[in-house]
């Protein structure tokens, strides 16, 4: 029988919830703004965790000086994390701005704008009226 999830997709699980909690509850640092944790991916050894976020940035916030605040406090999410989750070792965090959503917004306004201007040449393109198929 083969297992469903691999134990570092279902650690990747958990430091997930876990980090989305911490970032919520217990980091008050305002360079930060709103932040989601997209993904997580753990090393095979579970000794490393690749943390991909995505900010909520407000005024002059860009996601940069997010992303250098959550790395400067890295060391203090990750003892927080080694509180709420029992592991042997408490993976080492490393932050990554996930450009996956604003890319797939740039792509899909590429789609809609490529649509209506089919639309539009439709509507003036004069021999497609005139045929009968």
């Amino acid at each position: 029988m083969a297992k469903e999830f691999s134990r570092t997709q279902r650690v990747a699980q958990q430091l997930q919830k876990e980090l989305a909690v911490i970032l919520q509850r217990e980091i008050k640092d305002p360079r930060i703004g709103m932040a989601t944790i997209s993904s997580v991916e753990v090393s095979r050894d579970m000794g490393y965790a690749k943390v991909y976020v995505t900010f909520l940035t407000i005024g002059e916030q860009t996601p940069e000086d997010s992303l250098e605040a959550l790395r400067e406090m890295a060391p203090y999410i990750r003892s927080l994390l080694g509180k709420q989750i029992r592991l042997r070792v408490t993976p080492e965090l490393n932050f990554i701005f996930d450009q996956s959503l604003t890319e797939g917004m740039r792509i899909s306004n590429l789609v809609s704008k490529v649509v209506r201007d089919d639309e539009a040449r439709r509507v003036d393109d004069p021999k497609d009226e005139g045929e009968d198929n």
